[in-house]
């Protein structure tokens, strides 16, 4: 009787059988390029209506939208190429909603800031990002600020988005009895965001993938068949030049020497670290990537991609680039390497010869978007204690001085501070990380000199 050689079952360890199965481990994480391919269009879908309300948010400011939107996508593909390549997770990134409200209404508008210098300052907060990213600090930032703070920081910042969504929209409108009243919802207009805002919302409930993106080109549509809005003169056309934005970061970074604009640089640094991290896990966690104590693997390098394509942005002329949660959709869609990434990119590079469409994309036809994500972003209300008024106080503040005084900072600054005086009134003041009292310092002196 002969022993038999032993073997071993392919089907157990399947072998990659290219090289960009071997680059990405495509066989490893159980996908394939096709799945890959769709993950990434997916997710493209599913955030690209930035490439259009960004411009429109930013534009604000006097900035040349043709150069805004150039940027954005150049930021958006840059960012989420370093995060397929380098880092290879189905991570896509763009200019974030609220960062460019922050840069547009809060500094710019409120704070009367240049917005060369406010290009400045995103540059500068994305350099810093990048040194907490390599030494390990941020990581110590992050843990400093109270859960309830964080969640409370995220939905003020939906609010707010949403705020400006509904003045957007003729929804709302000053009035000065009140400070607001109801706009007048006859008006042409305001009659197409409501639409925009219902059909948003149906198909977002309904499950379509992309329903914000979709929402954008119907109310489009709709706009133009009822002349509310020009046809474009163009539906593909030249790149728009980026030379009035660019390089103006740069330029500008002597201004910064204010401690002013240290305020202005340290909210978009803290901004981005709630909004990154809080990314990072929720998609993480949906695709299995977190290990068994919790933790992302090459975590820093994913934080790196955020900060590198920050700079690189600024550099363009754009706010604060950021991982984004409509990643979700195309880890939904089966999406587990880098290879989702890379074909989000090269969609954002793509659509570049589209810049004719911003003459359709008004403030009625995304005034949706910005409502919708609005209320996205405000979810994580219902994980704050609110029995516990030193959670509660503080939480509330920060959300809803957020829309109130229209300014994020403003809503940061008397959150942490209100958390610090409450919870050492409570007697809790040992569980207050030392970082929390010198940040409520510098938020006093907020207070005092800078705020308005």
């Amino acid at each position: 009787m002969s022993a038999e050689t032993p073997t071993t079952d392919a089907r157990e360890e399947p072998v990659p059988t290219s090289a960009v199965d071997r680059f990405f481990h495509l066989t490893e994480n159980k996908t394939d390029v096709r799945t890959e391919v769709i993950a990434g269009v997916t997710t493209f879908l599913a955030m690209a209506y930035i490439i259009f309300v960004n411009p429109m948010i930013l534009g604000e400011t006097g900035m040349d939208m043709g150069a805004i939107f150039v940027a954005t996508c150049v930021a958006a593909a840059l960012g989420t190429a370093i995060m397929g390549l380098w880092a290879r997770y189905p991570i896509a990134q763009a200019p974030g909603m609220g960062l460019n409200a922050f840069f547009a209404f809060t500094v710019v508008l409120g704070l009367g800031v240049p917005w060369e210098v406010a290009l400045a300052g995103t540059f500068a907060s994305g350099f810093l990002f990048f040194l907490l990213a390599v030494t390990g600090v941020r990581e110590m930032i992050v843990n400093a600020i109270p859960m309830h703070m964080k969640l409370a920081v995220g939905a003020g910042i939906g609010l707010f988005i949403a705020f400006i969504g509904l003045k957007n929209a003729g929804i709302v409108e000053a009035y000065e009895a009140t400070a607001v009243t109801m706009g007048d919802l006859t008006r042409g207009p305001t009659v197409l965001a409501i639409f925009g805002l219902l059909v948003t919302a149906i198909m977002l409930i309904r499950g379509l993938k992309g329903a914000v993106f979709y929402g954008i080109i119907v109310t489009a549509i709709v706009g133009i068949l009822f002349n509310l809005i020009d046809l474009p003169s163009a539906v593909v056309g030249s790149i728009p030049s980026v030379g009035p934005t660019f390089g103006q970061a740069l330029m500008n970074f002597p201004e910064l020497l204010t401690a002013q604009m240290l305020i202005v640089v340290l909210t978009m640094l803290f901004v981005d670290l709630f909004d990154t991290t809080g990314t990072l896990i929720a998609v993480a966690n949906q695709a299995g990537f977190l290990d068994s104590e919790g933790k992302l693997p090459r975590a820093n390098r994913a934080l790196i991609s955020d900060s590198v394509a920050t700079m690189g942005g600024a550099v363009m002329g754009t706010s604060t680039t950021t991982s984004y949660i409509e990643s979700a959709a195309g880890v939904g869609a089966g999406g587990r390497t880098g290879l989702t990434s890379v074909v989000t990119s090269g969609l954002f590079l793509l659509a570049l010869p589209f810049s004719p469409l911003l003459a359709v994309v008004t403030a009625e036809v995304t005034a949706a978007a910005l409502i919708v994500v609005g209320v996205m972003m405000a979810k994580g209300l219902g994980q704050i204690e609110w029995g516990k008024m030193e959670y509660a106080i503080p939480a509330f503040a920060t959300v809803i001085m957020m829309p109130l005084t229209y300014s994020i900072a403003n809503g940061i600054a008397i959150g942490l501070f209100l958390h610090v005086v409450l919870m050492a009134a409570k007697g809790r003041y040992r569980e207050i990380h030392p970082i929390m009292y010198g940040l409520a310092v510098v938020f006093l002196a907020y207070f005092i000199w800078f705020a308005e």
